[in-house]
């Protein structure tokens, strides 16, 4: 019987990264805070969501979570790990650009918000250095599924203004240091 030597995987360049105080004070005041659980596009529309925007199921709720309280406490330490799960997605799927602190806490964001898979375009153009690509398509996230059809998001436009400009400014310091 012959056994594969564990080769271990190579580091991400950016092990280690955390969201900056900033960035997750900034997130945490646009997720407010909701005590129970809702549809996320209004009563029979959109996700079931809890909290500070966190993702109960795709799908509207049901009577009973409708009903269902959540504590402050649940809230915040949901929220909390949410963020370490976005964090260890970003890291685990940009790894061979090395990130300034703004790109990653914009990737987390929009990883929190659009979920690893919703984001790995995005990952894609990062990995390569494109980040001109990268800055177009997290502005283009505006939309979602309702009831089965792809609606335009308006309150999605400011988040993902946000989440592409450190994309953008980068592409715009590389072009002033060239010249």
């Amino acid at each position: 019987m012959t056994t594969k030597a564990h080769v271990p995987a190579t580091p991400s360049v950016n092990a280690g990264m955390k969201m900056s105080p900033e960035a997750r004070a900034r997130m945490r005041r646009r997720e407010r805070d909701v005590y129970n659980y809702y549809d996320d596009m209004g009563p029979g529309k959109g996700n079931c969501t809890w909290g500070a925007g966190i993702l109960a199921h795709k799908d509207p709720c049901t009577k009973e979570e409708l009903a269902r309280p959540v504590s402050a406490a649940a809230v915040e330490a949901e929220f909390s790990r949410r963020v370490a799960t976005a964090e260890a997605g970003v890291i685990r799927n940009v790894r061979n650009q090395k990130l300034a602190q703004g790109q990653f806490d914009a990737l987390v964001s929009l990883t929190f918000n659009a979920g690893v898979t919703g984001a790995s375009t995005v990952y894609d153009f990062v990995n390569r250095g494109d980040f001109r690509a990268a800055a177009s398509e997290i502005a283009s996230m505006t939309s979602a599924r309702v009831n089965g059809k792809k609606i335009f998001v308006r309150g999605l436009v400011p988040r993902r203004a946000e989440e592409s400009t450190p994309f953008r400014v980068t592409e715009t310091a590389v072009v002033v240091a060239k010249k």
